[in-house]
């Protein structure tokens, strides 16, 4: 008679650690992470840890553990970093907006600096390229130009603001540091007028409720203001007297719009859009060019840091006025404008459709005519138009967090442009898509980074690629 074979029961694996959950230690802090997180080493074993800087002696109790690494959260800090400041916001240590308000703003910049030089040399294998000094604010506050506030209800009214760090729990807010200040105002007229109409906040786990989000858009040359209600379901109570009264107490105020977003989701808008009052766009500038900006546009969130990125990402183009370039990702048409100012003609291309249309409008507002957009994947666009004809001798990409796409670069290698400006919004894809573009006979020549967003650890940057491997006639 045959056996039946037991199944083998699995154990959760035991780590052999020098360490245990809640113990308190004590470790010095070598660097920050990506995440802005510090990193210590105990015993050999790496821990990140929140809110300590580096060079810092501090004492931790351990809160999670892995085999490779652990977290823990700061108890306190024995011998402190001459770079930390106190943070001016009074919601900082709650609110996950920003995470860097206790490090002083030189030292965010080195560290920014270096956060690009060492995902080069580690995910690029790419040294001995100038990474320059970041380029910051003047004053690096107040630079957002855009406020996405999800709103919540508490017993008084409604409620808007940040979400605490790695939760939904809402963090109400008077007043945002690194938002302009219209941005606030305009949050703060919403929940006023909202909660006296009675008009009730959505709530997720019920998916009830009206008011979702409140966005804001401000028009940092022109003063102009938008605003957006975001709503679970076409019907918004007290309409007419909310918007008869948010005009009334908002100068400025250009247009006012209600998106639609009825899907159970954590995407602040809906695929419905409509103006309750006023027009469908307003206008900012940068540089000397002017651009539309509806609801739904992308448009870079602080303007100041914008215009000095597009001006470095010009400069490596090195246009004379003979060149026809490429914009891939060119979404609402801002580096490409920028571009066209000195180039013979640029072609964008972008898989939005509305951000096609907003690019279109763009050129039309700005007189430029030497300019071509069309929607699709670049990838897929751009290999159409080398077969057409349309060569590039400058290829400018400003791809999402994720990075270009493999076929893109390899399209890149193939048409082999003289330069490629590559603007990056993550320095680990950055890093990783110029080693592609290196083993395809490009050359690495200098990155300069810029501070589009104080306080935080993103950092933007600009790098020139050129060609290193010219064939002879």
């Amino acid at each position: 008679m045959a056996h039946k074979q037991q199944k083998k029961r699995t154990s959760i694996p035991v780590y052999d650690l020098p360490v245990e959950k809640n113990q308190r230690i004590e470790l010095t802090i070598e660097d920050l992470s990506h995440e802005g997180n510090g990193v210590g080493r105990y015993e050999g074993y790496t821990i990140f840890i929140p809110g300590v800087l580096p060079g810092e002696r501090v004492a931790v109790s351990m809160t999670k553990l892995k085999k490779q690494y652990g977290y823990a959260r700061l108890l306190d800090i024995i011998d402190q970093s001459p770079a930390r400041q106190e943070p001016p916001c009074p919601i900082y240590k709650r609110c996950g907006g920003c995470t860097l308000q206790h490090f002083d703003y030189a030292a965010q910049l080195e560290f920014k600096r270096k956060l690009v030089e060492d995902n080069l040399r580690r995910i690029g294998k790419i040294e001995g390229v100038p990474v320059h000094p970041t380029i910051g604010m003047e004053n690096p506050w107040r630079y957002r130009n855009k406020a996405q506030v999800p709103i919540g209800e508490e017993e008084g009214g409604l409620i808007g603001g940040f979400y605490a760090q790695r939760t939904h729990e809402i963090i109400d807010m008077e007043s945002c540091l690194i938002q302009h200040e219209h941005n606030d105002r305009l949050v703060q007229q919403v929940k006023r007028i909202a909660s006296k109409y009675g008009i009730p906040a959505y709530f997720e786990g019920t998916h009830r409720g009206v008011l979702r989000h409140v966005v804001t858009k401000v028009g940092f040359a022109t003063g102009e203001l938008m605003l957006v209600l975001v709503t679970n379901g076409d019907r918004l109570p007290h309409k007419d007297a909310l918007v008869e009264e948010l005009v009334q107490e908002i100068p400025g105020l250009k247009s006012i719009v209600q998106n639609v977003n009825t899907k159970r989701t954590n995407v602040i808008f809906g695929d419905t859009t409509r103006v309750l009052w006023g027009q469908e766009y307003i206008y900012d500038t940068i540089g000397s060019v002017k651009f539309a900006i509806s609801a739904r546009s992308f448009y870079q969130v602080n303007p100041v840091q914008t215009e000095r990125l597009y001006s470095k990402a010009l400069e490596y183009a090195a246009l004379s006025g003979s060149e026809n370039v490429i914009d891939a990702y060119c979404g609402i048409g801002t580096i490409s404008l920028f571009l066209a100012q000195k180039a013979k003609h640029v072609f964008g291309v972008e898989i939005v459709p509305d951000a096609i249309e907003d690019a279109k409008r763009n050129a039309r507002l700005n007189g430029m005519k030497n300019v071509t957009f069309e929607v699709g994947e670049a990838e897929v666009v751009i290999p159409r138009w080398y077969e057409e004809g349309n060569r590039a001798d400058v290829i400018v990409v400003d791809p999402p967090r994720k990075g270009c796409d493999e076929a893109l670069l390899r399209t890149i290698v193939e048409m082999k442009p003289e330069r490629v400006v590559y603007v990056s919004c993550n320095p680990a894809t950055l890093a990783r898509d110029l080693r592609m573009l290196e083993d395809g006979g490009y050359r690495t020549v200098q990155v300069q980074p810029v501070d589009m967003f104080p306080h935080t650890v993103h950092v933007e940057c600009c790098a020139l690629i050129v060609r290193s491997i010219v064939k002879k006639q």
